[in-house]
């Protein structure tokens, strides 16, 4: 049995990891502010990228009339047999089940398509880390053409699975130019058929009590504007308490901003009954602007995480605060009781001992 002076050192450690954990949970709810501001800022620029493809869209013709052919190779729809899976997972820990979750969502993904060689890209650390221990990575080597430039080729598969590529720190601090690298990279894999179709796994967020985990598909794009969720797992009833009661605790508001009145202007862009002429062929227009809505797809994903991340941390810190305060009383309440039952000894020693004499 402990004596009060181990029950006081207990207490005082607690204590010491109470304030490390409340600490913890002010930092991230400080981050999460500014990782939904950063989100607020990017959906301007995406929902004008998206109003002028749908603009362009319905005023160009997306097969060519001589040849047959599609505006651009990411209209092309293929029979799955190559995925590119994307895993957006966070850098840290500390963040309760947040990581766990991502990895349990794209572990499903893999089972519920056997027979398909399926390619990973890992954004983030803890994802990255966690897949390599389960799954081969690609090797590459590097070939010289004729007129000199080199290019890396793939070997041959050691698995249905693969890790191909990882970016650990990224959402750590997310830079514009690595995820339009980023972006670039899937595109060109899609237009040499190196892979027939990409999907993203992320953690959608619009707010404390509303985020959700995803699987959205991201190539080929067969309705701009509209997400192609394939999957989603919603979190439950408790865990939206949980993170309501640490979002209120921090003076974290619990709704998204209103963003219904900018988006509805948003859709009003290009929808006047009016043929522009455009002096650049559609193909041309798609081949610059494609790729920006494929990176204001993947930035809002990488955004949403990040925030969904800080959310998650500022939750779990929170609940350890919490069990820690809950762990002093219980702690304070025996240490008492064992003091107050040497006490009573004392006293029972003394007072037999007086009797004797």
């Amino acid at each position: 049995m402990a004596n009060v002076l181990d029950l006081r050192r207990r207490i005082r450690s607690v204590k010491n990891t109470r304030q490390i954990t409340k600490a913890m949970k002010m930092v991230s709810a400080a981050k999460l502010r500014r990782a939904q501001e950063r989100a607020l800022a990017a959906r301007p620029y995406a929902r004008m990228i998206v109003s002028v493809l749908q603009s362009l869209i319905r005023r160009v013709d997306l097969y060519d009339e001589k040849t047959g052919n599609l505006a651009h190779p990411l209209f092309l729809t293929r029979p799955e047999k190559r995925v590119l899976l994307v895993v957006i997972s966070g850098d840290k820990g500390f963040a309760g089940a947040f990581n766990a979750n991502i990895l349990k969502t794209a572990y499903q993904f893999i089972q519920g398509n056997p027979g398909k060689e399926i390619d990973i890209e890992a954004v983030g650390r803890k994802g990255r880390d966690q897949l390599r221990r389960r799954y081969p990575t690609a090797v590459y080597s590097e070939q010289t053409e004729e007129n000199g430039n080199k290019h890396q080729v793939r070997q041959a598969r050691k698995g249905k699975v693969e890790l191909t590529g990882d970016h650990p720190g990224m959402l750590l601090n997310l830079q514009t130019d690595r995820v339009m690298e980023l972006a670039h990279s899937i595109i060109n894999r899609y237009v040499h058929e190196e892979i027939d179709a990409a999907y993203i796994v992320y953690n959608e967020f619009k707010s404390v009590i509303a985020q959700r985990l995803v699987v959205e598909k991201l190539l080929p794009l067969l309705k701009i504007g509209s997400p192609q969720i394939t999957g989603a797992v919603e979190p439950t009833a408790e865990e939206k308490e949980r993170a309501a009661e640490a979002a209120l605790s921090a003076g974290i508001e619990l709704e998204a901003p209103d963003m219904h009145e900018a988006e509805e202007e948003a859709k009003k862009f290009g929808t006047a009954n009016v043929d522009y002429i455009y002096e650049q062929p559609a193909e041309q227009l798609f081949a610059g602007l494609l790729p920006q809505y494929i990176f204001a797809v993947l930035y809002h994903a990488m955004t949403e995480s990040v925030a969904a991340e800080h959310a998650a941390r500022m939750t779990a810190m929170d609940s350890a605060t919490n069990n820690a305060s809950e762990m002093i009383d219980s702690l304070t309440l025996h240490m008492n009781r064992v003091r107050q039952a040497a006490i009573t000894k004392e006293i029972i020693e003394i007072v037999s001992g007086a009797a004797a004499l």
